[in-house]
């Protein structure tokens, strides 16, 4: 028996690819959220408050407390370093909620756009049919039309009704005649 032959694990014909950095995976979903909290927090009164109260307490620290506890002398160089890193930080959290919230806004306008014209799709359809019905009421007796081609027949009814008394007591009158005549 023989061995199946096996490939080269690396072909020459073909340049190595080099070993690539696997960062660790997250939901980008979880990070909005949380990069939008942390934004809104920012944007609140209270962090202000958090803030200042912190700088104000290492500028007390670092000025009233005795040199060998001072871990930052007055030019405050950590102070700033720790400033910096914290706006490096804030900006593009503040700028990844504001893209969330414009996609956001972009969907809701389109829904918007998309209900609007179905609104109108069905405004003009229910137009059309309005149209349509008054069209037809057009070719139907309306009420007065009915009121008053019935007042016309009670009428014409009640002259034929006249007209046959009449033409009765005529016949009647003619009979007795007769009648007296004969007798």
């Amino acid at each position: 028996m023989t061995e199946p032959r096996r490939e080269p694990l690396g072909r020459l014909d073909q340049p190595v690819e080099p070993g690539r950095v696997r960062l660790p995976r997250f939901d980008p979903e979880s990070f909005g959220r949380w990069s939008e909290s942390i934004a809104r927090y920012m944007g609140t009164a209270q962090f202000i408050v958090w803030m200042t109260l912190v700088i104000a307490a290492w500028f007390a620290w670092n000025t009233l407390a005795p040199a060998a506890l001072r871990f930052d002398p007055y030019t405050f160089t950590f102070l700033t370093l720790i400033l910096s890193l914290q706006a490096s930080y804030a900006a593009p959290l503040i700028l990844l909620a504001q893209n969330r919230q414009t996609d956001r806004d972009r969907l809701a306008m389109e829904e918007d756009r998309r209900r609007a014209a179905m609104q109108k799709a069905d405004t003009e359809y229910l137009a059309r049919e309005i149209a349509s019905l008054r069209i037809a009421m057009g070719e139907v007796a309306t009420r007065d039309f009915l009121r008053s081609e019935l007042s016309r027949l009670a009428d014409e009814l009640d002259e034929a009704a006249h007209r046959r008394e009449r033409r009765a007591r005529t016949d009647r009158d003619d009979e007795r005649k007769d009648w007296e005549e004969d007798h």
